[in-house]
C-alpha cells in the first residue's frame, strides 16, 4: 500500500524548538536578533510603552483624572409624551430609572416638552422645563 493512500494529519505541526541549535532552523540568536532588550532572558517593557514615541497620556493631557471616566451624560432627557405611558402617579427619578427612560447612572433627569400628555402627573425632583410644565399642568398634574 502506498503512503498516498494513507490518512496522514499534516495540520498538527510541530512547533520549533527554539534554543536547540543550528539544526532547530532558527539559528543562533533563536530569532530575537543580536543585543538590545528583546535578545535577553527576560525582556521587560512597559505595556503602555510605544517604542519612544510620545505616550498617548501625554498627548492627550486634558483628559486626565478621574473625568475620563464619565463619558456618560450627567442629565437625561424625558418627553412630556413618555411620562403618559408610565402607570406611576407620582413619578421621581428613580420611577425613570426603573421604566427604562433615562440611564441607571444619570444623576438627574429633565422633562422637555415634546409629545402631549393626557393624565395627571405628579413630579418630584425633576428638573422642568417652561414649556413641559405649562403642559403638565394644562393635565391637571403638579410639579413639586
Amino acid at each position: 500500500m502506498s503512503i498516498l493512500n494513507q490518512n496522514i494529519d499534516i495540520s498538527n505541526k510541530s512547533k520549533k524548538r527554539l534554543g536547540r541549535g543550528y539544526g532547530s532552523g532558527k539559528g543562533k540568536t533563536v530569532g530575537r536578533g543580536t543585543k538590545g532588550s528583546g535578545a535577553r532572558k527576560s525582556p521587560h517593557m512597559a505595556p503602555i510603552f510605544e517604542g519612544g514615541q510620545l505616550p498617548l497620556t501625554k498627548r492627550l493631557p486634558m483628559i486626565r483624572g478621574k473625568s475620563r471616566f464619565q463619558s456618560f451624560a450627567k442629565v437625561g432627557e424625558v418627553n412630556v409624551g413618555d411620562l403618559a405611558k408610565l402607570d406611576a402617579e407620582l413619578i421621581s427619578l428613580e420611577t425613570l430609572k426603573l421604566a427604562g427612560l433615562v440611564d441607571k447612572r444619570v444623576k438627574a433627569a429633565k422633562v422637555i416638552n415634546t409629545g402631549s400628555l393626557d393624565k395627571a402627573v405628579k413630579l418630584q425632583g425633576l428638573r422642568v422645563s417652561a414649556g413641559a410644565k405649562k403642559a403638565i399642568e394644562a393635565a391637571g398634574g403638579s410639579v413639586v
